[in-house]
């Protein structure tokens, strides 16, 4: 059930809420949007796969210690995909991050 988390209990861009008091939506729009292309610079894939190949190294390294050769391809397995899932999080997490400081930046008051 961990993992599921990790998959899926992230804040997409879809859902930052801004004090809409005195806001010009349709700027506020065009500039969601732009702001949304910086966050797109944030490398997710590549964190994911950086955190799988990690976490193969270190799931087959204890898999190993724990069961010979057939806990290391185990370990390696259930590692890369834990690894995996951390770090498209983390990059989710960081591009969510970036939309909402390039708002702040562009003076709107980001509530979540």
């Amino acid at each position: 059930m961990p993992l599921l988390i990790v998959l899926f209990g992230c804040t997409t861009t879809d859902e930052i809420i801004i004090d809409r008091k005195g806001v010009d939506m349709n700027q506020y729009y065009a500039d969601l949007e732009e702001c949304r292309s910086y966050g797109k610079e944030v490398k997710t894939t590549e964190k994911g796969v950086r955190g799988a190949a990690s976490g193969a190294v270190v799931g087959g390294a204890v898999g190993a210690i724990a069961d010979g050769a057939e806990g290391a391809a185990r370990g390696a397995g259930v590692g890369a995909v834990t690894g995996g899932a951390k770090g498209i999080g983390e990059g989710e997490y960081e591009e969510v991050e970036v939309v909402k400081r390039c708002l702040s930046g562009r003076g709107y008051r980001v509530l979540n």
